[in-house]
Order: structure tokens, then C-alpha cells, then sequence
């Protein structure tokens, strides 16, 4: 009878550890594979794994009251746990990568020998307490896990990189564009795609595909040898990952769009993001074409000296935006170039942060030798990145989707493109994370600052948004127009709920936060 329960308990085990694996690898996926993030986020996030103590004390109690019969409860103890902490449907699911696959196999083997050895070794109650004490620490296995895979990881890593480089190596011909910067780095990638091939044949990685694997693998999936240009977007959340990426490609031209206070838990300083967004200028070649947003102060501060050339609308640049005239409809505005060049140019896009990035792309298209001229109809077709400040008609209601991410420029242009536009203004935010000891002072200070465009606030999350709230209130806002959402389900129903007394809805989806900080 004894040996059947253990069996049962450790199947119960088994169950409760699986899905523990499962939800932590998800958490480990989102948080890019990092360690000290994921050990942030685990520090700001215990509800997410705090059931697992609840358990082991549980089964503890179990065991040192009841002794043998211990084991008719210990396997419902584990199959609660499973159920209790079994993966909820995410935005966002884990995907089944082979490096995903490598490391839930470690976490496997570790914990069958969890079970094994004292199994061997000792009697049921001390492998009955090996198990529980295991289960306890199961949220840290996958960082176990992940160091144990680092030389495997290494090596497979560097085959693939080995193999994109020696594709380039072969393309002598092709001219690698390394784009990096706090943000609008995508626009102005997605812009600079759609501006040069006016020209040229361009590859551009696809998406959010900036990080060094994800770099390698378009290279080696879509690279093809018709392909004159390559545009590199190039991220990072630490020092050193954009060096990582350009001894790879090797790029010969960059742009650095912005350098802000992001990503700041693993960059830590202001002065470490301007260090690794100018790891791609000092890559260059000394006849690399370096293109400056010279109205980002933190860039202008660098005073960097080598050859460069800026694009900005407020400072003097070398390729000057002026006279815009921006409404709910589009924008239109100049250009003039270093030569005194001037033309005007028409977008549907709205909003000045639009301006600065296509300027950004047409001073670097000119730079490439294509004409002003050439660069009208370009521009004319550019279409809003997705989840980037994207406008969708929804019949009852105007969406500014802004959901991709957040930082504090970008919450200043959403807000700034949602006081163009006519209607009633209804905020939908989770707020900003990764922020580091900023992240409070940031958040405090978007609330100020939508306290005097929105009509309505709807806040995502209780805990994450108290700072919004302290902002919005400091500013006078009135408590009746916030509300609290759990959920985004619940924020949008809330959203389209509104009396908006006949006036048009605009709703601004600002940020959307992936399933571990939800």
C-alpha cells in the first residue's frame, strides 16, 4: 500500500513540477533569457510564485503531523499545485525553441534526481520532504537550468553565427545599415525600407528580430544575393549587445535615433544606454555615413567627433524639418539638405515624432543617392508601423493602437498625437516598466502630463499603475474620470462603455504588458 502512495506522490510531484517548469520558462522567454531580469521581476512580481511556499509548508505540516499516512494527502497536495499553478492562455505564449526544448530536458533531469537519490538513499519521508523542499525552489531551476545550457548554448550559438557570417562574407557587395537607439529605431527602420527602395533591393529584419540570434537568423532565412542593402536593427538591454551585433554584420553606415532612460534595471545608468547605442558608431569605417537625431539632447551631450550627420525640427541640422502643419488627417512639411536643397513632403502619418524619424530616413536616402524628388512618392506611401502609434478605425471608436511598448518619450508623442485629434479622449495604460529606480518617477510624471489631454483614464492594474494615479491627481484630475482595470479585457469594455455625449471615441492604447508583469 505504501509503495503505491509513494508512486502516486511522485506522480503528483511530477505534475505539479511540470507545469512550474512551464510557467517559469514562459517568464524566463519573456524576460529575454536574462537572469538578473528575470530575478527583478520575480523580486517585484511574488504573487507569481508565492504559492509555491504556501505548498511546501502544506505538505511540510502534512508530513511532520501525520507521519506514514502522510502520504495519502502528499499526492493531492501536488496535483492542487499543479492545478492551482497550471499556465493560464497568454497575449504572448512560450514557444517551444530548441533552446526552450535543451534546458526543460536539464529541469527534467534535475528533478529526477530530486526523486532518485534520496529515494535510494533514504526512507519515504526524507524523499518526501526532498520532493517538497524541490518543488519550493522549482522557480529557480529554469536560471539553473540556463547556466548548466551556457556551453551548449555557446557553442550552437556560434555555429549559426559562424554560418551568417561566412553568407556575408560572400555578398562583398552589400551594404549593412546598423539602426539602434532607445526608441523609433523600428519607424525609422520600417521608413528607411520603404524610402530606399526607391533605388535600391533592401532586406530589412523583420519585426523586432534586434537581438543578435534574431539578427543571424534572417540572415540565414532571407538573405539573398539580389540584395543590395541590409537595414540592421539593432537593440539591447545591456553594455555590450550592440557591439555583439555589429562584429557579426560589420556594418559600413548607422543611425542612432534617441538615447533615453530605458531598460535601465539591466543598463543601470543613463551613461551605460549613450556607451551601447555608440558601440555602432565606433564600428563604423572612417568612410561609414553616421547619421545623429541632433535634437536628442542625451545623443548631443556625447559631442561625438568623428564625420557625422544630424536631422532634427527644434536645433540647427544638417537636414533641417520645418514649417509642419500636422492635423487628424496627415502631415505635410519641408526639408531642406546641407546644400540648401529644399522639398516638400505629404504623409498620412500624424504626429512631430513621425517628422523627426521620416526626416531621419530621407536625409540618410538622400546620403545614399537617391533625390528629393525621388523621395516624394516614398514618402506618400509610408504606412504606420504596427502597434507603433497605428490609427485603426473602428467604426464606433478611433484607436491609437501604442501597444508594442512604452517609454517616456513615447508616452509624450502619444499623448501629443491624441490632443490633434477631435473626439473623446480615453486613455488605456498599464503604465512603464524596466525603468529601474526611475520607473516610479517616469510613470508619476505621464499621469501629469495625460491629466491635461485625456477626458477619461483607464488604468490596467491596481499595484502597477498607483504612480499614474498619484500623478493624476497631483495634477487635479478628477477621481471620477480614472478607473481601474484588472485586465485589458476589462479596460477596453470599460473604454467603449464611456458616455462620450455624442462626441467621437479616440482611444489611446499605450503600452501592453506581456504576461509576466500582468
Amino acid at each position: 500500500m505504501l509503495n503505491l502512495l509513494t508512486i502516486l506522490t511522485a506522480l503528483g510531484f511530477l505534475a505539479a513540477m511540470s507545469m512550474n517548469a512551464i510557467r517559469f520558462m514562459h517568464y524566463f522567454q519573456l524576460n529575454s533569457y536574462q537572469t538578473v531580469t528575470q530575478m527583478n521581476w520575480m523580486r517585484k512580481n511574488p504573487s507569481k510564485w508565492m504559492l509555491n511556499p504556501f505548498f511546501f509548508l502544506l505538505g511540510l505540516i502534512c508530513i511532520l503531523l501525520t507521519n506514514t499516512l502522510s502520504f495519502v494527502f502528499l499526492p493531492i497536495i501536488f496535483v492542487l499545485a499543479a492545478i492551482w499553478t497550471k499556465p493560464k492562455k497568454a497575449k504572448k505564449p512560450l514557444v517551444y525553441t530548441k533552446r526552450v526544448q535543451r534546458m526543460l530536458i536539464t529541469e527534467t533531469l534535475l528533478t529526477l534526481l530530486a526523486i532518485l537519490i534520496p529515494a535510494l538513499l533514504y526512507e519515504e519521508q526524507a524523499t518526501a520532504i526532498a520532493m517538497l523542499c524541490w518543488y519550493v525552489i522549482s522557480p529557480l531551476l529554469v536560471i539553473a537550468a540556463n547556466f548548466i545550457n551556457k556551453p551548449i548554448e555557446k557553442a550552437v550559438n556560434q555555429h549559426f553565427i559562424n554560418d551568417a557570417k561566412r553568407i556575408l562574407k560572400q555578398m562583398p557587395n552589400l551594404k549593412i545599415i546598423g539602426v539602434t537607439g532607445s526608441y523609433g529605431k523600428t519607424s525609422v527602420k520600417y521608413y528607411l525600407n520603404t524610402l530606399l527602395r526607391a533605388k535600391y533591393n533592401v532586406l530589412m529584419t523583420p519585426e523586432s528580430y534586434n537581438t543578435p540570434m534574431g539578427v543571424v537568423m534572417t540572415i540565414r532565412g532571407s538573405l539573398r544575393a539580389t540584395h543590395e542593402l541590409f537595414i540592421c536593427e539593432m537593440g539591447a538591454k545591456k553594455v555590450g549587445e550592440i557591439k555583439e551585433i555589429c562584429d557579426i554584420v560589420d556594418p559600413q553606415h548607422g543611425i542612432i535615433t534617441s538615447i533615453g532612460p530605458q531598460h535601465l534595471e539591466t543598463f543601470f545608468t543613463l551613461d551605460n544606454v549613450k556607451k551601447t547605442k555608440f558601440e555602432l558608431a565606433d564600428a563604423l569605417p572612417s568612410d561609414g555615413l553616421l547619421l545623429l537625431n541632433g535634437d536628442d539632447k542625451n545623443i548631443s551631450d556625447v559631442a561625438y567627433q568623428k564625420p557625422h550627420i544630424t536631422y532634427a525640427i527644434h536645433n540647427k541640422a544638417d537636414y533641417q524639418a520645418y514649417d509642419l502643419e500636422i492635423n487628424e488627417t496627415g502631415t505635410s512639411f519641408s526639408v531642406r539638405t546641407p546644400d540648401g536643397e529644399c522639398e516638400r513632403f505629404t504623409t498620412k502619418l500624424i504626429g512631430e515624432h513621425n517628422v523627426l524619424n521620416i526626416t531621419g530616413a530621407i536625409a540618410f536616402s538622400h546620403q545614399l543617392g537617391i533625390s528629393l524628388a525621388a523621395l516624394k512618392p516614398q514618402v506618400r506611401k509610408l504606412e504606420c508601423v504596427p502597434h507603433r502609434l497605428q490609427l485603426l478605425d473602428k467604426g464606433n471608436a478611433l484607436v491609437i493602437d501604442d501597444a508594442y511598448n512604452s517609454n517616456p518619450s513615447g508616452t509624450k508623442a502619444a499623448l501629443d498625437t491624441l490632443s490633434l485629434i477631435s473626439g473623446f479622449k480615453i486613455l488605456v495604460t498599464p503604465g512603464m516598466v524596466e525603468l529601474g529606480a526611475k520607473q516610479d518617477e517616469c510613470n508619476a510624471e505621464f499621469g501629469k502630463n495625460a491629466a491635461s489631454v485625456c477626458d477619461f483614464v483607464i488604468l490596467v492594474g491596481k499595484r502597477q499603475t498607483e504612480c499614474i494615479y498619484q500623478g493624476l491627481t497631483d495634477a487635479g484630475y478628477p477621481a471620477d474620470k480614472i478607473y481601474v482595470a484588472e485586465t485589458i479585457n476589462e479596460a477596453l469594455t470599460k473604454a467603449y462603455a464611456i458616455n462620450t455625449n455624442g462626441q467621437k471615441r479616440v482611444i489611446l492604447l499605450e503600452n501592453d504588458l506581456p504576461d509576466n508583469y500582468m
